[in-house]
């Protein structure tokens, strides 16, 4: 993953990533898949499926952020504008490239879940100001990762499964109640807190969306759509206003520190460059997972480009009022799925994110969407991210070691700040902007015991904690056949729990004569 650049064979390999075209063009051969060059309808249509897949995502955070600042709805639409803005122009930049920028292969870049928990314990009661000091951490810790970014194959081992899928886990769970208070309401002595209406328009548009999951054709947008139905409905209700869509203007450029000039804090900084380190993981799996898929060549070299790319986005996004990029997963998935390999229909779909940026109309109409509809699919949104921390956490070695202890140890310290808010605010202020957030405080505690139990301390010990030697909760399908059956299962009928699940049982058949 990190061959050492003074190798003959590292050199021919970077040589060949950086060369241009000569001029009489690569031969046929030549051609890597993710270069092929698509019919101008088939690019812009395939960069629109792109764009669709992941849209709901990438709206979903600045409304977030935008709501905990308590901004008003065209100061929203603006952060909106701002992240499809920054959205479609790092996919360019990503998929097209420059020297030493953008790793050239299909992936769509986007406004990061990852830092949501942050930025919302770093604004806390603070409003405008405090998004300011969002701006202001995101900047400084762009720059540390654009700095790291040559350098970050060495560090990246760091991130094992066991680290990466319980902060990914944490990230879900920690939005949760963000979900809840788009449907109730954050104020409990409000008029029509947690009302009838609220939550039932959220269940509506929670089924909406798990019944367009179902239906092949639809289930990768079935957030996007989910959304605009639960939108209609609340129209037809008479719970949705759009008088402000008409109100805005229909092209405007971003204005650069529309919220003012921003705010640095050490405590912010640290906490959003735990932010960055776990954001440039991410890049670094989807670099190589897309690569897989594509069938084409990654190197050190091409990996770092693109953590540039991601970085050097992040970095100039809270000048256009957005937060940190990165590269989404799913679009990663959507490449395998249609066999669309071309990284020129993704710079398309990011051409049409810059231009929806540049409509303030646009970026009002999806504003004004309600917040209990946002709420019903928030819960899909937000619960899909923790379970995809889940998957990760599935391919995690939890035999004869203390990997279960990290695991455990991270996710209580990631959710100590959204079960008792109050819980560190004794502390100074730097220490509390630290952990107030979820993802940092699960993300030290993984890191450091990581290195505790598998890095400084490596090897398995003979007597592992109580804690994890405690075998796997499953039932195979095979002792439900053998039981069934009238089979018996004793102390000799278990495979260690090391074996495949699928591949083997713990159940012995029934013998002679049992019954």
């Amino acid at each position: 993953m990190s061959p050492q650049p003074s190798t003959p064979a590292a050199s021919a390999a970077q040589a060949e990533s950086a060369a241009p075209s000569t001029a009489t063009g690569p031969s046929a051969g030549d051609i890597r898949p993710e270069d092929e060059h698509l019919s101008p309808g088939r690019t812009i249509g395939y960069g629109v499926q792109h764009i669709l897949a992941m849209f709901g995502g990438v709206i979903a955070v600045p409304l977030i952020v935008g709501g905990a600042a308590g901004l008003d709805v065209g100061q929203k639409a603006l952060l909106v504008a701002c992240a499809l803005f920054v959205s479609g122009a790092a996919t360019i930049l990503q998929t097209i490239g420059v020297p030493y920028f953008g790793s050239k292969l299909p992936l769509v870049q986007g406004i990061s879940f990852a830092a949501v928990s942050t930025m919302l314990s770093i604004i806390g009661n603070n409003g405008e100001a405090g998004l300011q000091t969002v701006f202001g951490a995101v900047i400084v810790a762009s720059a540390i990762g654009l700095i790291i970014a040559p350098f970050f194959a060495r560090i990246v081992r760091f991130f094992p499964s066991v680290v990466t899928g319980s902060i990914i886990t944490v990230i879900g769970l920690s939005l949760m109640p963000v979900a809840g208070r788009w449907v109730t309401g954050s104020d409990p002595t409000a008029e029509g807190f947690a009302s009838a209406d609220k939550i039932g328009l959220a269940l509506f548009t929670f089924a909406v969306v798990l019944v367009l999951s179902k239906i092949r054709a639809l289930s990768r947008l079935a957030v996007l759509l989910g959304l605009a139905i639960g939108t209609v409905f609340a129209l037809l209700m008479g719970q949705a206003d759009f008088d402000a869509v008409g109100s805005a203007s229909v092209f405007a450029f971003p204005q650069p520190f529309a919220f003012g000039m921003p705010i640095f804090e050490i405590g912010a900084i640290v906490s959003m460059t735990i932010v960055i380190l776990v954001i440039m993981v991410e890049t670094t799996a989807d670099v190589l997972a897309v690569g897989e898929v594509v069938g084409t060549k990654v190197n050190s070299r091409r990996v770092g480009d693109g953590l540039r790319a991601d970085m050097v986005s992040s970095l100039i996004a809270p000048v256009f009022n957005s937060f940190p990029a990165t590269a989404f997963a799913q679009n990663v998935g959507l490449v395998a799925l249609t066999g669309i390999k071309s990284r020129f229909a993704v710079a398309a779909g990011g051409g049409l994110l810059v231009i929806l940026g540049l409509s303030p109309m646009a970026a009002a109409v999806f504003s004004v969407i309600p917040s209990p509809v946002l709420g019903g699919a928030g819960i899909v949104l937000f619960g899909s991210v923790a379970a995809s921390g889940v998957r990760t956490l599935s391919k995690v070695d939890y035999t004869g070691n203390n990997n279960m202890i990290i695991v455990a140890s991270s996710l209580a310290f990631g959710l100590i700040p959204v079960v008792s808010p109050q819980f560190w605010h004794a502390f100074p202020d730097w220490f509390v902007t630290i952990f107030d957030s979820g993802i940092s405080s699960a993300a030290i505690v993984a890191v450091v015991l990581n290195l505790f139990f598998n890095v400084w301390l490596p090897g398995t010990p003979s007597t592992p904690s109580n804690l994890a030697a405690a075998p796997a909760m499953r039932v195979q399908t095979e002792e439900l056949r053998v039981l069934k059956s009238g089979g018996s299962l004793d102390e000799h009928s278990y495979e260690p729990d090391t074996a495949p699940v699928e591949h083997g049982t713990r159940a012995r058949k029934a013998g002679p004569g049992e019954s």
